[in-house]
């Protein structure tokens, strides 16, 4: 019995089932002589009682090994182990695309072209090595939290080295996503694939599948004698005409590759992009216009829509209903006001925000230091001036006063100083001795000589 601690091959410890479909159940295992964690995929038992099963199924497990690409889940290994077939691949972490339709319904044109363009190359490197997958549907398309998708499951996939996997005229596959030359008991080719993702992409952007019925022959039936329901109006011409060109009954009229649908639908998911945000501003003004926090606002509290479709507010629905004339929303759009620009207001929350710096006031600090320096300057040149002054009038009023002096004026003579009337005392006498002395030296000292006698 398959349970939880249960180990396969030795080496292979089942942990959790995380997935089951028509081929067996998919759980997620720990690799007891690698440490890495895997994914094992244990076939139904009645399987292998079908002849040469085992043998055709290493065979398709080795081709499928063979496969490089970052697109396709990689295959470990290939055992049996008491009875039980498994097949040992990668663990992807993320969700099936299946379980992300199921919770948002639809998908974006450009979401979806973008997923079916890596499917798609997935889908040419398996090709490209001979390998169908024939069960191309959203539970084998598992996307990464990153974005990248990658394709599970290649437990039905036919390889034309091997022989085919079933009796001749057995139908694999799921009925929704089947092939009309599957479904007619034709060998699935690898425009069966391109099919089948087409029919993915119809799901991903409509929200249901093309057909339904109430048996999975009904649905396989409907595939091959009915047309699909019209996609829905939102879906761009290009990306209908991709989807369409998929799913044609004919394998002839599909893409000649899985290669060729890649390249359109990575076109078509650009140019949708570009184009989406190009867009932009105008999709932000379509949504109902608010007011401006300074604007005052007038009245009760009024619906979005009814402020943007008249110039004056609409209290509620009860208002809108009180108004006999038209719709207010087929009224002219001019009297709306236009798309509001914030003006330079104050901050509200009171936080400073420093004016844009002027050239002139790029650095106060040195201007203000250039200022005190030119002040000292202007008064240590009044200090100097003031200075020269006084020394100047010190040096006048001397000579003036040794020029008006009669008994020490150095100009004198003795002769002059014996004729006069003054009496010639021996102090007198000795003092304009010394006084002549120092003048003939270049000295003028009046004093020194009376205080040196």
């Amino acid at each position: 019995m398959i349970r939880p601690g249960v180990t396969l091959g030795g080496r292979y410890r089942l942990e959790e089932r995380i997935a089951g479909g028509g081929m067996g159940d998919v759980w997620r295992g720990i690799d007891d002589v690698l440490g890495r964690t895997v994914a094992v995929k244990i076939l139904l038992p009645a399987l292998l009682d079908e002849p040469g099963f085992a043998e055709r199924f290493r065979g398709e497990a080795r081709t499928m090994a063979t496969i490089n690409h970052p697109g396709v889940v990689d295959v470990y290994d290939y055992g049996s182990d008491q009875q039980i077939a498994f097949l040992v691949m990668e663990y992807i972490e993320g969700d099936a695309l299946s379980r992300t339709l199921s919770r948002v319904g639809r998908l974006t044109p450009a979401r979806t072209m973008a997923l079916v363009a890596q499917a798609a190359d997935a889908l040419h490197a398996a090709h490209l090595n001979g390998i169908v997958h024939r069960d191309v549907k959203p539970g084998n398309l598992l996307v990464r939290p990153n974005g990248t998708l990658v394709l599970t499951d290649f437990g039905i996939a036919r390889s034309a080295l091997v022989g085919q996997l079933t009796v001749a005229g057995a139908v694999l596959g799921t009925a929704s996503y089947i092939s009309p030359e599957q479904a007619a008991g034709d060998v699935a080719t690898a425009a069966s694939d391109v099919y089948a993702l087409g029919v993915v992409a119809y799901q991903c952007l409509s929200g249901h599948r093309p057909f339904d019925g109430a048996t999975p022959i009904e649905i396989a039936m409907k595939h091959v004698r009915e047309t699909p329901r019209p996609l829905p109006a939102d879906i761009p011409p290009s990306v209908r005409a991709i989807v369409d060109r998929a799913m044609a009954k004919d394998p002839s009229a599909r893409w000649p590759s899985a290669s060729a649908m890649a390249s359109v639908a990575r076109q078509a998911a650009s140019s949708l992009t570009t184009a989406q945000q190009q867009s932009a501003p105008p999709m932000q003004n379509a949504h109902p216009i608010s007011a401006p926090p300074n604007r005052p606002q007038s009245g009760a509290p009024s619906s979005g829509a009814a402020r943007a479709a008249v110039p004056r507010p609409v209290s509620g629905a009860r208002g809108a209903a009180s108004v006999p004339a038209p719709a207010p929303i087929a009224q002219p759009m001019s009297p709306a006001p236009p798309p509001y620009r914030p003006q330079p207001v104050p901050p509200v929350n009171n936080a400073y925000h420093p004016p844009a710096a002027h050239p002139s006031a790029a650095k106060p600090e040195s201007s203000f230091g250039r200022q005190v320096l030119l002040v000292l300057a202007v008064v240590l040149a009044l200090l100097v001036l003031l200075c020269a002054g006084v020394i100047s009038f010190l040096l006048r009023d001397r000579n003036s006063t040794s020029a008006g002096s009669p008994t020490l004026g150095y100009h004198s003579s003795s002769p002059a100083i014996l004729r006069s009337g003054v009496v010639a005392d021996p102090v007198s006498v000795a003092s304009y001795r010394l006084m002549k002395a120092d003048a003939q030296l270049g000295r003028f000292r009046p004093n020194e000589g009376r205080q040196t006698l």
